[in-house]
Formats: structure tokens, C-alpha cells, sequence
């Protein structure tokens, strides 16, 4: 039995296609070093440049992660040509992670290749194994087309260096999530739509669910590994315990309703493809929160008690602020509407930025997590008094 893509060419489908390949699990492994990497950057350059670069390459990381899982549908993983492919992705992708540290330093133009590269892998392998001669699919060339044009971005940033090169990759990747959310228009074949994806929303969710988990992983193993770098001391002991609680507490509020309905909510939807598609930012967001929160274990752990920092007090507050907003957004793509709960979470996170002059890391840390356990205690009372159905907004 097979499916056609926008293209013509057909794929096989099958009904264990509505759940991940285990290759796809073992290509996500690659994307814990990464998120280890960007955070371990990030934890040692705490300002603009440093939040702006360490963003720069989360987006760009992020990107080649979403596009693998939305053609993940159109490629047979079941076949030797398959399996390569994606092991060919992964190995790129290590390549991206082990230079990440120095990308805008002496790796800057081995990180733009290797990231121009792998669309072009990609594109190779539907001309030769997929299309099979035919045309390649009208989505692969308008991707290509504009990769093509951002490349030269990526490549003469790496080529110019020093100052000029973080906003060279700055503009670079903004066109590119800009090209995504326009679906890459181009002369004559127009933009993508999302239904020419042909997305299988089951499996396509749950990849989105084992993204926050890698996440999640990420803040745990920087916790683990900062604190068994120093002295096993009260203080450290009890900031080892905050930061994991805080990442329990992300997990819990996450799979609250909406992460647990999300696939029904795609199904409800008048344009399942399009709320699949725009649920990645949502999950993008939440993403960025929680590695963020691994910077925190990096920070608290490491020196739990002291001043707090101006920059220290902004990642301790703002990344659950962030992950708040991206799961208030996923409430909306279920739901419908945004949680009164996350609004409230925010605006305490808010209010409780004075306070971090006179507090220690931990202590800014533990009201954080409080925060987060009224919100959980919140989403727990409301489930037993309110029982929810998906309702996502109507699309199209």
C-alpha cells in the first residue's frame, strides 16, 4: 500500500508508521549533545552576544530536527536507503553539536557547511531514491531553492568572522523561519501547504513530546554533572533538589491535559496539518525554556549560595517565564483559549524579580519552583473539578 506526495512520487504506508522508528529515536540522541552544548555555552557567556549567538544556533539545530520529522513520513526506514539517510542526518548533525562551542570562532566555516549540507543530502536522496527519476516534489525544490539562497548567508558569515558574522547568521536564519512560515513561495509552484506534507499527526505529536523529553533529559544530566563536580554540601545538596523539582514540575505541567490531548485536538481540527505544523513553535518555545533551565542546574548547583547576579536572576525567572508562554500557546492550540494558570505563573515570575537582589541563587530558584508547584496543584484541583474535551480553533 503506498501514498503520493505532493511530487507524485509514492511512499509506503503502513499502520506502524503512526508511531516513531526506533532510528528516530536513536537520531534525537545526537540533539542531547547539542542542547548540552548550547547550554554549557550559554552558562559561560551570560549576556546579549552570548544569549543572541547561543539562539542563533537552537533555531538553526531546531530546524534541521523539524524538517527530518516532518520527511521522516515520506522515507522508508524499513529500507538500507532509508536507514542511511538518517543516520546520515545524524552523523551531520553530531558534526554541528562537536563544533557548536567554536562556531563563531575557528569552526565557524566547517558549522555553515555541514549545516548548508544536510538539505542538500536530503534533496539528493529523493532524487535518487525516492523520486526514482520522476520530478522531485514541488516541496523539496521550494525548500532546496530557498536553503540555497540562505546558504551563502551561513557561508559568508563563516567567511567574514569577528562582529560581522553574528548578524550575518542572524538574518540568515530568520529568513529561514521566515521562508518556513510563508511555506518556502517561490515563481510558478507557488508556497507549501500544509497539507502537502501528507503529515501523519500521531506519530509527527509524539516526536514533539520525545523533543521536550530530550529536553528535559538535557536539564537533568546538567544537574547531575554539575553537582558531582564540586563538594557534596548542605547548600549544594538542597539546590541539587530545587533545580530537579523544577524540572519534575515541567514535566507535570506539560503532559497537564493539553500534551495529552494534543493528538485528538489535530484530529478535531478543521486543518490538522496546519495545527500540527504550528504547534512546533509552541513546542519550540517550551523547548527553549527548558534548556534554559538547564543553564539554571549549571548556575544554582554550581554556586548555590552568594549574590545573584542581574543575568543570573533574568535565566532563573525567565526560563520558566518562557516555558510558561509556550505551553499557555499549546492551551490554545487544544483548548482553544490560553490557561488562566500559565498568565498568572508569568506575572508572579514577574513580581518576584525585586527580590533577587536580596536572595541567594538558590532561594531565587526555590521561588521559582513554588511557582510552578501552585500551577501544577492548579492544573491537578482543576482536572478533578472540570473534565476537558480538545477544542481547537478553527483554521482556514
Amino acid at each position: 500500500m503506498s501514498r503520493a506526495t505532493d511530487g507524485g512520487a509514492t511512499v509506503p504506508t503502513d499502520p506502524s508508521l503512526g508511531r516513531p522508528a526506533f532510528l528516530e529515536l536513536f537520531f534525537d540522541l545526537v540533539y542531547v549533545f547539542a542542547l548540552v552544548t548550547l547550554a554549557t555555552m550559554l552558562a559561560d557567556d551570560l549576556t546579549a552576544t552570548g544569549v543572541a549567538r547561543a539562539l542563533v544556533l537552537l533555531l538553526a539545530f531546531t530546524m534541521i530536527w523539524a524538517l527530518t520529522v516532518w520527511t521522516a513520513d515520506t522515507i522508508d526506514l524499513d529500507r538500507p536507503s532509508g536507514q542511511g539517510h538518517l543516520i546520515g542526518v545524524a552523523a551531520s548533525s553530531l558534526l554541528l553539536a562537536a563544533v557548536a562551542a567554536e562556531a563563531y570562532d575557528e569552526h565557524a566555516l566547517i558549522f555553515a557547511i555541514t549545516f548548508v549540507f544536510i538539505p542538500l543530502s536530503t534533496s539528493a536522496y529523493y532524487a535518487v531514491v525516492v523520486s526514482r527519476g520522476r520530478s522531485l516534489p514541488r516541496s523539496t525544490i521550494r525548500i532546496q531553492t530557498w536553503k540555497a539562497v540562505t546558504g551563502v548567508g551561513w557561508i559568508a558569515g563563516a567567511l567574514v568572522g569577528g562582529p560581522a558574522q553574528l548578524p550575518i547568521w542572524a538574518v540568515a536564519i530568520v529568513v529561514e523561519y521566515v521562508g518556513a512560515a510563508c511555506g518556502w513561495p517561490l515563481p510558478r509552484i507557488g508556497r507549501s501547504r500544509p497539507r502537502d506534507w501528507r503529515l501523519i499527526h500521531e506519530r509527527v505529536v509524539e516526536r514533539y513530546r520525545q523533543f521536550v523529553i530530550i529536553a528535559l533529559g538535557v536539564s537533568i544530566l546538567a544537574t547531575g554533572t554539575t553537582f558531582s563536580r564540586g563538594d557534596y554540601t548542605r547548600d549544594r545538596v538542597w539546590a541539587l533538589l530545587v533545580v530537579f523539582s523544577t524540572v519534575v514540575l515541567m514535566w507535570r505541567i506539560y503532559i497537564y491535559r493539553a500534551g495529552e490531548l494534543l493528538t485528538d485536538a489535530i484530529a478535531r481540527s478543521t486543518d490538522p496539518a496546519l495545527l500540527t505544523q504550528s504547534a512546533a513553535v509552541t513546542h519550540l518555545i517550551m523547548v527553549a525554556g527548558i534548556a534554559g533551565a538547564a543553564i539554571t542546574s549549571d548556575l544554582v548547583v554550581g554556586r548555590p549560595m552568594g549574590g545573584t547576579p542581574p543575568s543570573w536572576a533574568a535565566v532563573i525567572l525567565g526560563s520558566p517565564a518562557l516555558y510558561l508562554l509556550g505551553r499557555g500557546l499549546l492551551d490554545v492550540t487544544v483548548f482553544g483559549r490560553i490557561s488562566r494558570s500559565r498568565l498568572a505563573g508569568i506575572v508572579l515570575l514577574a513580581c518576584l524579580a525585586p527580590a533577587t537582589a536580596v536572595l541567594p541563587p538558590v532561594g531565587v530558584a526555590l521561588l521559582a519552583m513554588v511557582v510552578l508547584a501552585l500551577i501544577a496543584v492548579a492544573n491537578t484541583v482543576s482536572t478533578r473539578r472540570h473534565a476537558r474535551t480538545p477544542t481547537p480553533p478553527t483554521l482556514g
